[in-house]
């Protein structure tokens, strides 16, 4: 072989000998990057089997309790997903949420909306963002007094968490129903896909759980209610859009449960960074983020309780919107 081929060949074997090995590092990488979320998204689906079978034979108000909290974690593991974790294959990772354990909120649609709420620009927007809690005024203005009534008590924490799921899947539906209405495939298409998913969960309570149905939506509401305490307040109608986006420095169960997004502006900084990893970037800099938000800060979820548990923290008629 002349001196050429020879060092082609070599140059081949060393191509040969690398690519496997950056082939495995990058898998080996991957996986210890998606290991947290991965064997938390196993204990749910465990715990979640366990407390719609075996605790529901024992004490069926057990069960509703434990289910509404692993209910909660599942859609904090939606959230995940949404944001590209825990695998770089999206296809994969949303086949890892399939099950709608939270039977009302379809997760493509939840992947699409939640997307769309990520614009921050459009923070806050009545219009624009489908997660803002803002009306314009002149909606606002033409509402019935009694509604006004409701969404006035739903924008108190205690009103959030006693009637804000039904509002919230009530204007959610009627939206969407508005939506396929006027022809919107990509809406019908994540309804669609939903009914097979509710239908896992179904199948699975009628066959092999001992929850009875009604405790089981029960305990959907109260998941839902346990959700709205983050949501409550992780944006505030501001004239800078970076301060916008609330910072609570609480590191308690709460803090788990939403997967960290507590910590939410560093979140809307950083959205492919994966949960468990939030908590070190704010810490190690913490008045970077203060800094970017305003000072847009709670010290924990016990100071949002205690301050607002029975009164609204704002108006809602957006406060930046013109009036007429």
């Amino acid at each position: 072989m002349s001196r050429t081929g020879l060092l082609a060949y070599g140059k081949d074997v060393r191509r040969f000998q690398h690519f496997p090995s950056q082939q495995y590092r990058t898998a080996i990488s991957e996986m210890i990057t998606a290991g947290p979320t991965i064997l938390l998204l196993i204990g749910c689906y465990a715990v979640w089997a366990l407390a719609t079978s075996v605790i529901a034979g024992l004490w069926q108000p057990a069960s509703i309790a434990v289910s509404a909290v692993v209910i909660a974690m599942y859609s904090s593991l939606q959230h995940e997903i949404i944001h590209g974790h825990p695998f770089a294959n999206q296809r994969l990772n949303q086949m890892l949420v399939f099950p709608a354990l939270n039977l009302f909120i379809p997760f493509l649609r939840f992947r699409d909306t939640h997307l769309e709420h990520h614009r921050d620009s459009r923070l806050t927007d009545p219009y624009d963002d489908p997660e803002s809690n803002y009306l314009d005024p002149k909606v606002w203005h033409k509402l019935p007094t009694s509604l006004r009534h409701i969404l006035l008590f739903n924008n108190t924490l205690f009103g959030r968490l006693l009637i804000g799921p039904s509002v919230a899947i009530v204007l959610f539906t009627a939206s969407e129903w508005r939506a396929c209405r006027s022809g919107n495939g990509q809406v019908l298409a994540g309804w669609l896909w939903h009914v097979p998913a509710v239908i896992v969960v179904i199948v699975w309570i009628q066959w092999f759980g001992q929850i009875d149905f009604w405790a089981y939506l029960l305990a959907v509401y109260a998941a839902n209610s346990l959700l709205k305490i983050r949501t409550f307040l992780e944006h505030q109608a501001h004239e800078f859009s970076r301060c916008r986006t609330v910072i609570i420095e609480d590191r308690g169960f709460l803090a788990f449960l939403f997967l960290n997004n507590n910590l939410h502006v560093v979140h809307h900084l950083h959205p492919k960074v994966p949960w468990y990893a939030l908590p070190g970037l704010y810490f190690a800099n913490p008045d970077r983020y203060l800094k970017r938000n305003g000072g847009y800060r709670y010290a924990s979820y016990k100071e949002v309780f205690s301050r607002y548990l029975w009164r609204r923290k704002d108006p809602l008629p957006h406060p930046l919107w013109p009036w007429n």
